[in-house]
């Protein structure tokens, strides 16, 4: 078969794709949107192929469960699955069993992407407590959210994209939820017994790159015991609090007493001020510990939608009108609508606790505060330099069961067949929304505008190699190679696909190459 010009362009440029995503500086993202708008202008595809990728049923399906992941990121449910999962394994094979299982099992339900990203500050925060190199915990993190991913159509995002397409050109060979799971299953069990055996032994056991520009400065962090929190009469050692990495319980200032000598039997009572010493990373992961809130010296706006604060980092300059008095006194959080979490000067920590703390010139400040205040006080004389912090404040943590409600009520009534996937993990998000498990803010941060648009516009690139007559020709061109042999060519598009999504995101190598497999599976009837 011969075939026509428009064929020979979008062949041309899908040859050229690949080699620029592999090789390039540009994002997978640009270089397919520059690839859609080329084919355009050249009149292969038309606007409404081009575009037709924005209105794909599995885009959005995958849109709408990243919102439903930032609700969970956002009340601290993660938080969940290390107290009451990971737990403190004794090897680090156990803590491997602990590790992949979950992750595994949670990927077949969530899009694995945003699982990853969520599980890697927990693993990085459990992994100090553990004192484990997080290298060999982070990599097979990753592998066992992709094995877990195949399980179901909810695992991963290019599961939701293909079914997507296949829905468009054949509406009744749409698959229900858990159709992958008998290949699936027994394929993640094997790479997960592949991993828990051989694992501990494959990576290299290294400190890694960040450790030898680690901070180390020493701050003095101060938070309080919530009254209504779950740390209330819990002694020390029941409450995590004796074995935290970095950090150090000094102190606890109990009604005007100072209890110098804390001890893990010690009980834990609503309103008590815990005096640690620690670095800034391990104040970040003081935040979530659940039942832990700043001190509150006074009351000011800053109380309210905590969900939106950020962690700062501030030097105070000597210009500073606190310059001399207690942070208590001067009413700092009123005044700059920001609490002070810690202190730090000379790289040391500050005696006492941070009420009676008099600020001096260049002391850094860790603070809690809204997003707003950084373009605030970026300028202002009272600060040398400000900073935020790789880490969050406070999560919602008495909404946590509620948004992992909404995440397995999301995938039930999909499995159920009572709504469609996308109507299921819409509907999560509407309500993770409405229930503040997640703001707006938080649900446009979760979104993964890179991945999503280079999902769209692979769609267009697709497009192009039907419509142009290509995909027949290529499809035409495999079934000559493997001599009409079904199972060869199940082997051929995998290895191609397997050898491709080397080079390119797997979301752009299945869209791309979803028409050719297509044509020649038509042609074998």
């Amino acid at each position: 078969m011969f075939m026509s010009l428009d064929a020979w362009i979008a062949v041309g440029v899908v040859l050229t794709v690949f080699p620029l995503m592999a090789f390039s500086r540009l994002g997978p993202d640009i270089i397919l949107l520059g690839a859609v708008i080329l084919l355009m202008t050249l009149g292969v595809i038309d606007p409404q192929q081009a575009l037709g990728g924005f209105s794909n049923s599995g885009l959005f399906t995958v849109a709408f469960m990243y919102v439903l992941v930032a609700g969970i990121r956002e009340t601290g449910g993660i938080d969940l699955i290390i107290r009451y999962v990971l737990g403190r394994p004794n090897s680090e094979r156990g803590a491997l069993a602990r590790l992949l299982l979950p992750v595994a099992l949670l990927s077949g339900f969530v899009n694995n992407t945003p699982v990853v990203a969520t599980y890697i500050p927990a693993v990085m925060s459990w992994s100090r407590r553990l004192r484990l190199s997080p290298q060999r915990l982070l990599m097979p993190l990753s592998f066992a959210s992709i094995l877990g991913g195949t399980i179901t159509l909810f695992g991963t995002s290019t599961n939701l994209v293909v079914h997507g397409l296949l829905l468009e050109r054949y509406p009744a060979l749409g698959m229900g939820l858990l159709d992958l799971a008998w290949v699936g299953i027994p394929v993640a069990l094997a790479g997960l017994g592949y991993l828990l055996l051989l694992g501990p032994r494959l990576p290299p056991a290294r400190k890694g790159v960040a450790s030898a520009f680690a901070n180390p400065r020493e701050f003095t962090i101060e938070m309080e015991v919530d009254p209504t929190g779950v740390l209330v009469d819990r002694t020390v050692e029941e409450a995590g609090l004796r074995h935290l990495q970095e950090l150090f319980l000094v102190e606890i200032e109990r009604a005007g007493n100072v209890v110098s000598v804390v001890g893990p039997g010690e009980q834990l009572k609503g309103g008590d001020r815990l005096v640690f010493t620690g670095t800034s990373d391990a104040a970040v992961e003081l935040q979530q510990i659940r039942g832990l809130i700043p001190s509150r010296d006074d009351t000011s706006s800053l109380e309210k939608e905590f969900k939106e604060r950020r962690l700062v980092e501030a030097v105070v300059s000597n210009q500073c009108q606190f310059i001399g008095q207690r942070i208590r006194d001067g009413h700092f959080r009123t005044l700059y609508g920001a609490a002070v979490l810690a202190i730090c000067r000379g790289g040391e920590r500050v005696k006492g606790n941070l009420g009676q703390v008099r600020l001096q010139p260049a002391d850094v400040l860790l603070l809690e505060a809204r997003p707003p205040f950084i373009e605030r006080h970026r300028q202002s004389r009272d600060f040398l330099l400000i900073s935020e912090l790789n880490g969050a404040a406070r999560p919602i943590h008495e909404k946590a069961p509620l948004a992992w409600g909404l995440l397995f009520g999301a995938v039930l009534l999909a499995a159920l067949g009572v709504l469609s996937m996308l109507n299921a993990a819409m509907l999560g998000a509407a309500l993770a929304l409405l229930t503040g498990c997640c703001s707006v803010g938080a649900a446009k941060r979760g979104l993964d505008t890179q991945v999503l648009l280079t999902i769209a516009a692979s769609f267009g690139v697709g497009a192009a190699l039907q419509s142009s007559g290509a995909a027949e020709v290529m499809g035409s061109g495999a079934l000559t190679f493997v001599a009409g042999n079904p199972l060869l060519l199940l082997i051929g598009t995998y290895g191609v696909v397997a050898l491709l999504t080397e080079l390119v995101t797997n979301n752009a190598a299945a869209v791309i190459i979803f028409p050719i497999v297509m044509s020649a599976a038509e042609s074998l009837g």
